[in-house]
């Protein structure tokens, strides 16, 4: 399957999100708990924008949803990264760090998500043109999880802990 060979760059880019989202995970759970994980959060953050950028070289002619999805990607990751090595955590900068993580790894969800429904031939049946009713509430019940856990996190990860913790 050319989609999961790492020599292509649809393969390279699709080990990335892989990464980037299985990184996500324990970052995330990291940020609920209202501290980091060096290894996760620079594995996640790496990957991430890694995953961002490459998205931006393949061939294309028009602006793209895809492209609208990976610039605001980018854009967040760039502030956390700013919040995170730039500022250490430092005053707001330790909220801002815990929202533009925690949307940018709901951005990598939401793409997974668009593409299961285009890869998945049953999922791909409920949802043809991802503008049916299973994809919308799909995507609608993964966008509550993430603002649920977003605010969460902004509200956890404030003061009081250092800012890296093993995990």
């Amino acid at each position: 399957m050319s989609v999961l060979n790492p020599t292509t760059l649809v393969g390279f880019h699709t080990w990335l999100s892989l990464i980037a989202i299985v990184a996500g995970f324990p970052a995330a759970a990291a940020l609920l708990k209202g501290h980091l994980s060096r290894r996760w959060n620079g594995i996640f953050l790496s990957t991430a924008i890694a995953t961002s950028a490459t998205g931006f070289a393949f061939p294309f002619s028009g602006v793209l949803p895809s492209h609208i999805v990976g610039a605001i990607s980018l854009v967040l990751l760039a502030i956390a990264a700013v919040a995170l090595y730039g500022r250490g955590l430092q005053g707001g900068w330790r909220r801002a760090y815990a929202i533009t993580a925690m949307l940018s790894f709901y951005l990598l969800i939401f793409v997974l998500i668009a593409q299961l429904f285009l890869k998945v031939p049953v999922l791909n049946a409920m949802a043809p043109t991802q503008s049916e009713p299973p994809f919308a509430i799909a995507q609608g019940i993964v966008l509550a999880i993430f603002v649920a856990l977003t605010v969460l996190a902004a509200r956890r990860f404030t003061g009081g802990t250092p800012p890296f913790r093993a995990a």
